[in-house]
């Protein structure tokens, strides 16, 4: 028996370990600031741990190319005090395997370096492979944000997911599954649905239909793609998660991963967000499934941790549960992550540090976004930043009970959806930004974020209105829209400001 304790603790605390391993983004933003800090200091034993043995340093200035090997360079510091008013900057960072770019700034009383650095990732970590420098600032190009319509004609779009530059998958609320090719424009509706599905009635406020597509991190290999839809029994109707291998334009060897129950007569929050996170497992959000207040049990549904409902989810790609999982109690529900959700849909993983972000919405106002933490209770229906649609509802303390405030919420109503977290040079200024999509007098917001800190947000588009479902980036960065509409559209954002 302690031999078997022993080895799930070992077990445990190694998943523990490999779901706190940095991204390769994090690994490479490391490697900047330690020649950041050798730079600073003039520290040569930083500078030269952060550069290849091969590097070689260049700059044009004044009529002149200068080339400096790795030695040379380091022989132009000596130690002092770290330089007042130094700022430094990672402007942008692009990764390809074990290759990477990155657009530095470094400012400091005297001068303005903008650098350019290529990286490997070697034995010994990601490594500064050669640097090319100009004491020049860095040119923010103006952003002028444009919309171009690349495919019209869906029938309420919810969900895209590319899998690769050309092709994307798009799911139809209210329409189908198909797969788009931007060469070709040709459209392929995909085969194979899953029969149960519970179509909408075409009317305001009936969330019911086909949500979320995503694609497995190991596709190419494996083929997998995972839906989340209504799905309908005779007793009404919940949320289901599936797995399927698409396969010459057909959904194959369906396996179910979740369901809802109970089935209910309600159309409104389903949840049905997905993503996978840095650790391979797979995310969903589920709502609790009622419109009014009125009609919460004396224990709210999103605090039961007995009942699927109004919750997120933390699950293996094959519906097994993960061993690292917080721990709710015998009586949770398996795979149970955090408590709390009112109906939470956009998910999103921040690319440069590994978290992940979703959106939720509130009743009259209340409209959130949150940071995804095992564990946490977001506090739905016991706390909200807006009203309750039942203005006489009281929910009974829970005693223990703690709840995790929202890190941004809206004085308006803005019905929060699909949510990104910006990357990439076509829009410089934005990296790091949260961009927010939705669906009251149709918006799209840009949230400025220092850490876990909204420092300001931003409308866009406010003089053309369109009902946001999705914000995306393919492969390379381009950045992408769907619009909820009868007529929904595939919308390209380009930058005219360069």
């Amino acid at each position: 028996m302690k031999r078997t304790i022993l080895f799930l603790s070992l077990v445990t605390g190694f998943q523990a370990l490999c779901q706190n391993q940095p991204t390769e983004r994090q690994l490479i933003e490391n490697t900047i600031q330690l020649y950041f800090e050798g730079w600073a200091t003039g520290d040569t034993a930083k500078l030269g741990k952060a550069m290849h043995a091969s590097c070689f340093l260049k700059n044009y200035r004044d009529g002149k190319f200068t080339s400096f090997s790795k030695s040379q360079y380091l022989g132009l510091f000596k130690p002092h005090a770290r330089t007042k008013n130094l700022s430094t900057n990672i402007v942008s960072l692009d990764i390809t395997n074990n290759m990477g770019s990155a657009k530095v700034e470094i400012i400091n009383e005297r001068e303005v370096f903008t650098d350019y650095f290529n990286l490997m990732k070697t034995t010994e970590g990601w490594k500064i492979a050669d640097k090319v420098s100009t004491r020049t600032p860095h040119k923010t190009n103006d952003v002028l944000p444009q919309k171009e319509i690349v495919l019209d004609g869906l029938k309420r779009p919810w969900s895209m997911a590319f899998l690769s530059e050309d092709e994307v998958l798009i799911s139809e609320k209210e329409g189908d599954l198909i797969k788009y090719n931007f060469q070709s424009k040709e459209k392929t509706r995909i085969k194979g649905f899953p029969s149960d599905l519970e179509d909408g009635l075409n009317g305001f406020g009936d969330n019911t239909g086909k949500f979320d597509v995503l694609i497995d991190p190991d596709f190419k290999s494996n083929r997998y793609i995972y839906l989340s839809y209504a799905a309908k029994a005779q007793n009404g109707r919940t949320t289901k998660i599936v797995r399927a291998v698409l396969e010459n334009a057909s959904l194959q060897q369906i396996k179910v991963l979740f369901v809802a129950e109970p089935y209910a007569d309600q159309r409104v929050h389903y949840g049905g967000g997905m993503l996978f996170g840095t650790d391979g497992k797979l995310y969903f959000t589920i709502g609790e499934r009622i419109f009014t207040e009125k009609d919460e049990p004396s224990i709210p549904i999103a605090q039961n941790v007995e009942d699927k409902r109004g919750k997120i989810y933390r699950i293996n790609s094959d519906g097994t549960i993960p061993n690292d999982n917080p721990d709710f109690g015998d009586k949770a529900i398996p795979g149970l992550y955090a408590t709390g959700i009112r109906a939470a849909q956009g998910l999103t993983r921040d690319l440069h540090t590994g978290k992940i972000w979703f959106s939720e919405h509130g009743t009259h106002q209340g409209d959130e976004i949150n940071v995804l933490k095992a564990g946490a209770n977001y506090g739905w229906p016991m706390k909200t930043t807006g009203k309750y649609r039942f203005a006489e509802y009281a929910p009974a303390p829970i005693r223990g009970n703690k709840y995790t405030e929202p890190v941004w919420s809206w004085m308006q109503t803005v019905a929060p959806t699909g949510l990104h977290v910006y990357w990439g040079t076509e829009f410089a200024a934005w990296n790091h930004n949260l961009l927010v999509g939705g669906l009251s007098k149709g918006s799209l917001w840009r949230l400025v974020m220092a850490g876990e800190t909204v420092k300001s947000a931003e409308e866009l588009f406010t003089d053309d209105r369109l009902r946001i479902r999705k914000v995306i980036q393919s492969p390379m960065g381009k950045l992408y829209l769907l619009s909820d509409e009868v007529n929904g559209k595939l919308i390209r954002v380009k930058n005219t400001g360069f």
